[in-house]
């Protein structure tokens, strides 16, 4: 599971990459706003755990950005200010709780883990792009009601393309899904790409894995020309 801090405090930002990790998540860090933007857009995270005062683009903005574009990734803000006023303006702004410094590592751990709880409560439990079924708790995926066996990598790059079904997903996105710790050659996607499309496509007869020329890939619902 994957977690997004951003934090420009460099030694409290590696601190928490060490506490999360040795709780069994993959962390991501970022030391600015923009970067911190940039990256709860383009990657897959379980939640992102959020400073209020970062250079280049404040913890308020970053936020409401995210919410204006129906990014629901669960927000924990982390910060120094801890006024009512300050509280009640980030979640306002689509925060989903909020921990004050100086704070126990403990209770962040446990408010981490209440926040994903409660967003894969609310996720679709099976996701759907035509007859095409990625059942992401079970990690089991169908199409026309056939079990279509994959790997875990093939399971991962599939899942992302059905987030975004319809939109066009980058070779660097899905690398970055798919193989978090060693995302370095694009072909690694160009391959398992072409070993789904033999698994989910040519068997049924069907076009949905379609490449996006000068981006990536993109997932759709096909039938009408099947």
């Amino acid at each position: 599971m994957r977690i997004l801090v951003v934090e420009d405090e460099v030694d409290l930002a590696r601190t928490l990459h060490s506490g999360l990790t040795a709780e069994g998540y993959s962390v991501d860090l970022a030391h600015d706003g923009r970067q911190g933007l940039w990256m709860a857009r383009t990657g897959a995270y379980a939640a992102v755990v959020l400073d209020l005062m970062l250079p280049g683009l404040n913890g308020y903005k970053v936020c409401a950005q995210l919410r204006r574009e129906s990014n629901a990734t669960p927000i924990l803000v982390l910060t120094a200010k801890n006024g009512e006023w300050e509280q009640t303006e980030a979640l306002d702004t689509g925060a989903d709780d909020y921990l004050a410094k100086p704070f126990s590592y403990l209770v962040l751990v446990a408010r981490l883990r209440a926040l994903v709880r409660r967003a894969a409560a609310v996720a679709p439990p099976v996701l759907a792009v035509g007859d095409l079924s990625l059942d992401v708790a079970a990690r089991v995926c169908r199409r026309a009601g056939a079990r279509v066996d994959l790997t875990p990598r093939e399971f991962a790059v599939l899942e992302l393309l059905a987030r975004r079904a319809g939109q066009a997903v980058s070779k660097a996105d899905l690398l970055y899904h798919a193989w978090p710790d060693d995302a370095l050659d694009p072909n690694l996607v160009e391959a398992r790409v072409s070993v789904l499309r033999k698994k989910v496509d040519a068997p049924f007869h069907r076009q949905s894995l379609q490449t996006v020329r000068g981006i990536g890939y993109r997932l759709v619902d096909d039938r009408e020309r099947g």
